[in-house]
């Protein structure tokens, strides 16, 4: 008798195992960090770039509830860059989800239509967003989504 109980505790530990464990096919998210990789790996036009931390970052946004927990800025090599200690040309925030991704996009347009001097292209992918320079032209601007929107 005792060896049928121990046998069906294992069994049962077994199943709560698996049952709490990753999927096999499951994937991290992916850092922002890696989404400029991925996009540099396409021949898009990315120079320099800046990785912030929390401490960095001077929106004081990173890491904070319901903001982005990766950033970078990055330079397109384009554009004529400015005496500036960020790069001109766009940046990629990751959120925990698509629902934050979209409230700081919402946000950010709404900077722009408010001032016209701050508009920017914006797009998003699960809990990424990708924001661009309006100084790219609609062309180059499409070009970014194309290969951001395919970047699982």
């Amino acid at each position: 008798m005792k060896k049928v109980i121990a046998i069906l505790m294992l069994i049962m530990m077994t199943v709560l195992m698996i049952g709490c464990s990753q999927p096999t096919g499951a994937s991290k998210a992916l850092a922002a960090e890696e989404y400029v990789s991925k996009l540099k790996e396409v021949s898009l036009p990315i120079g320099e770039t800046i990785v912030y931390t929390a401490e960095t970052d001077s929106n004081n946004l990173l890491g904070r509830p319901n903001q982005y927990t990766s950033k970078v800025n990055f330079a397109d090599t384009t554009l004529e860059q400015f005496e500036s200690d960020d790069p001109q040309g766009g940046s990629v925030e990751v959120f925990n989800n698509g629902a934050d991704a979209k409230k700081r996009k919402e946000y950010i347009d709404s900077i722009g239509k408010e001032s016209p001097m701050f508009i920017e292209y914006s797009y998003i992918n699960g809990g990424t967003l990708l924001r661009l320079n309006k100084a790219l032209t609609p062309e180059q601007a499409k070009k970014y989504e194309t290969e951001f929107m395919k970047i699982n």
